[in-house]
């Protein structure tokens, strides 16, 4: 999986400007397995027809869950690794962009956007 998106698109799940509708309980199990299981999470633009990938050439790390995941001070364990072989630069991440700030402020704005569920 590459390290290279810079900021989110415009359909990523982590923007806050245009939030998307994720029940609360999915949004935790996202961000749960940012923050603290050291799980990658695929941009959507780059999986595979086949299924949700990471283990193509092309798959890259979703740019809004990077900046997510810096803004927590929480990157995982690959984004480190990536970042001491060179291949993941976290100061060239756009953190101006709109990306929420924290697991709360997600699940609230995402839940209430699918109905409050």
């Amino acid at each position: 999986m590459k390290y290279d998106l810079k900021k989110p698109c415009e359909q990523c799940p982590f923007r806050s400007d245009k939030p998307f509708p994720l029940d609360h309980d999915r949004v935790m199990e996202i961000t749960n397995g940012l923050l603290y299981e050291n799980t990658p999470f695929s941009c959507h633009k780059t999986t595979t027809s086949i299924g949700r990938t990471n283990n193509h050439k092309e798959a890259q790390h979703c740019g809004g869950a990077l900046i997510f995941m810096e803004k927590n001070d929480n990157a995982h364990q690959m984004m480190r690794i990536m970042e001491r072989l060179g291949m993941y630069d976290r100061t060239k991440l756009d953190m101006d962009s709109p990306v929420f700030d924290d697991q709360r402020e997600m699940a609230d704005v995402c839940s209430e956007m699918n109905g409050g569920r």
